[in-house]
């Protein structure tokens, strides 16, 4: 398998998981053009994507939903509540309904060589999901925009080759910045995000002999620095009773503005 973060942010989210035969999108809250641009590095065009799956209904999410479906014809799959979120977004015109599928969450669907199974999370969204994908050998998970994880989060992350784990914010730069004081208590609050000390302590929790590599994802801009979230994290793990420590795998930081390497696992 692999996987590639075409986006991840509060401006936008996309990653690409695919075999050698089947491609998806875990979310599309970019433009068109960027999803070109990202998926021509992995080799394939929208043409050989078999499907969105998106986690939730927030632009950062779905920006770039209507003109890949009207344009390139990719189905789109999730759950009931962000279906219908989707449906009434103002800007992005129309789906075609055909087009838009919904599942629920603990359920799986197959796609060509690819079990996609989604699972819940806590947001302030709809019916808001993470995603774990496998061919049958190996097992790939996205899990973002969650404001905790509990031992059904980490149940579903365990045995992943490879893994993007939200690291959202630092809570120190957080609670002293210039957001207003609602908005710092929904991002602190159990439906807002994982911040990078959580996120260590999650990716903590689920490592395993076959990790590869773990991306950290949806970093604020505000909130957050790219060397500020790969070094607590590192410290959450290397300070745990774990087995596992953070030079025994790759932990890199899935940018806003660029595509990751691929990583094959």
């Amino acid at each position: 398998m692999r996987m590639m973060s075409i986006a991840s942010g509060s401006s936008g989210n996309c990653i690409y998981i695919g075999s050698d035969n089947t491609h998806i999108l875990i979310d599309a809250g970019i433009s068109r053009k960027r999803i070109v641009d990202g998926l021509v590095k992995a080799g394939i065009s929208t043409n050989d994507l078999s499907g969105v799956f998106v986690t939730h209904e927030h632009s950062d999410h779905i920006k770039g939903l209507g003109v890949l479906t009207r344009k390139d014809g990719v189905p789109v799959y999730s759950t009931k509540g962000t279906c219908q979120g989707i449906v009434s977004s103002s800007s992005l015109g129309e789906i075609p309904e055909e087009l838009l599928h919904t599942m629920n969450r603990d359920s799986e669907i197959q796609i060509g060589d690819l079990t996609i199974h989604s699972f819940k999370v806590s947001h302030d969204a709809n019916e808001p999901c993470a995603y774990w994908v496998s061919d049958g050998k190996t097992k790939a998970a996205v899990c973002t925009d969650l404001g905790f994880y509990d031992d059904y989060t980490v149940e579903n992350l365990k045995n992943c080759g490879c893994m993007l784990i939200e690291a959202n914010h630092d809570v120190n730069l957080l609670q002293v910045g210039g957001y207003p004081y609602y908005l710092k208590q929904r991002i602190l609050g159990r439906q807002g995000h994982l911040s990078n000390e959580n996120g260590g302590r999650l990716v903590d929790r689920v490592l395993n002999d076959c990790v590869k590599t773990v991306f950290l994802g949806h970093l604020s801009k505000e909130n957050n620095y790219d060397r500020l979230a790969f070094e607590t994290v590192k410290q959450e793990i290397d300070m745990s009773d774990s087995k596992y420590k953070s030079n025994d795998f790759d932990i890199r930081i899935a940018s806003r503005g660029e595509e990751s390497e691929i990583i094959t696992f």
